[in-house]
């Protein structure tokens, strides 16, 4: 009876693995060219929060100004005067004098949240009635805004685009790709397609009278930007809606550095939507393995070569979707899939018990928000009472 129950476990989270990434690969490869309602197309305010040099910044920064939609304007956001990007903002911008940008300074402390601190000037400097909140390492391809403007229904209230990892550089960066790409990208994809999206902090695109209904504060109610616009547009009777990955090039990375980033990831799902964080212990193969290779010591199977083979499909899954994405492959593909599944537990086990994390070198503990939140609905201003 156990062996039977293994084997059905095993096989029913092989056949989800399989067609989630079916799914996704399916609306990854399937946008077209963006198409319009017909009318002419808003405007759209580029909100770019930034925060330090990072490898290619001086590319993503200028791939903001590629944008071939029609109307627009680019506000660029930076927390303090003393940042290191500021040269190249500055740089950037005077090499187009003829796109209306302009570059904010300061900080908003309305959450423990330093990227929505660093935004909120953005929303309330915008002069268009819709907003892109793009992070600063992604790359925008010339057509990004039009998608992001195309994907928007009468029932949407955000449209978000989930990052792509490209150009890894080493087994560590093919390690990244291997958490965005084929596990959270593909996710994302597959619970959209059934009508039950969520936003992703990458690239956020809002009206903008629905932040000024709720004047940025449904977004400061929880740690983290994104979660908190999901649960804003619920609230809303509304629904996310994806466009195109955005590429994120990603260049070399360290481990420490993939690992503290799922980490924080980890901490801020569990925080914000705790039952849907729970399942994700089966998401990885580690658990579908081992009920595999029960299921076959029981029924007098070579238990090594079955969990090997129920392995090797699995991780052939997520190349053929990678390949078909055109996302990374290469020969440490494979064994970047095998620290990534080896080391989800640990991430998992992490996010359940811990609720700090360091973003940016920036320390934060989220239940300082609840303070923050507090002092918010109590009247006082948020440089009043930090």
């Amino acid at each position: 009876m156990l062996c039977t129950i293994l084997t059905a476990a095993a096989l029913f989270f092989l056949t989800v693995h399989i067609a989630t990434l079916a799914v996704a690969g399916w609306r990854c490869g399937s946008f077209s060219a963006p198409r319009f309602v017909p009318g002419r197309p808003p405007g759209v305010t580029i909100v770019r929060p930034l925060c330090g040099l990072e490898t290619f910044s001086a590319e993503t920064l200028e791939s903001t100004y590629a944008t071939d939609y029609p109307t627009f304007e680019i506000l660029f956001c930076v927390a303090r005067a003393n940042d290191p990007i500021l040269p190249l903002v500055h740089k950037t911008m005077a090499a187009h004098p003829d796109v209306p940008a302009r570059l904010l300074i300061g900080d908003d402390v309305i959450s423990i949240n330093p990227k929505l601190n660093n935004m909120v000037k953005g929303w309330r400097e915008a002069r268009f009635g819709w907003i892109a909140f793009i992070d600063s390492n992604v790359l925008m391809p010339p057509d990004f805004i039009a998608h992001l403007v195309a994907a928007w229904r009468s029932d949407t209230g955000n449209v978000s685009a989930p990052p792509a990892g490209t150009r890894p550089d080493g087994l560590w960066g093919h390690l990244e790709c291997a958490f965005l790409n084929t596990y959270e990208a593909r996710w994302q994809y597959a619970v959209d397609t059934f009508g039950n999206g969520f936003a992703q902090g990458k690239t956020l695109f809002y009206r903008k009278a629905d932040l000024d209904r709720c004047a940025m504060q449904d977004l400061a109610s929880e740690p983290a930007e994104d979660a908190a616009t999901t649960k804003m547009v619920q609230r809303l009777g509304l629904r996310v809606r994806l466009a195109p990955p955005s590429p994120q090039p990603l260049g070399r990375r360290e481990f420490f550095e993939v690992w503290g980033r799922q980490l924080r990831w980890a901490r801020l799902r569990r925080a914000t939507f705790l039952w849907e964080y729970l399942p994700e212990i089966f998401s990885g193969n580690v658990i579908p393995a081992i009920f595999a290779g029960y299921a076959a010591y029981g029924f007098d199977l070579p238990v090594v070569p079955t969990m090997l083979a129920y392995i090797a499909i699995w991780w052939g899954a997520e190349m053929t979707m990678a390949a078909y994405c055109r996302w990374p492959v290469s020969w440490q593909t494979p064994l970047a899939l095998a620290i990534r599944d080896g080391l989800m537990p640990a991430i998992w086990v992490g996010g359940l018990t811990g609720s700090s994390f360091t973003w940016k070198g920036t320390a934060v503990r989220m239940e300082d928000n609840r303070g923050l939140q507090q002092l918010e609905t109590s009247g006082l201003s948020s440089n009043e009472g930090v």
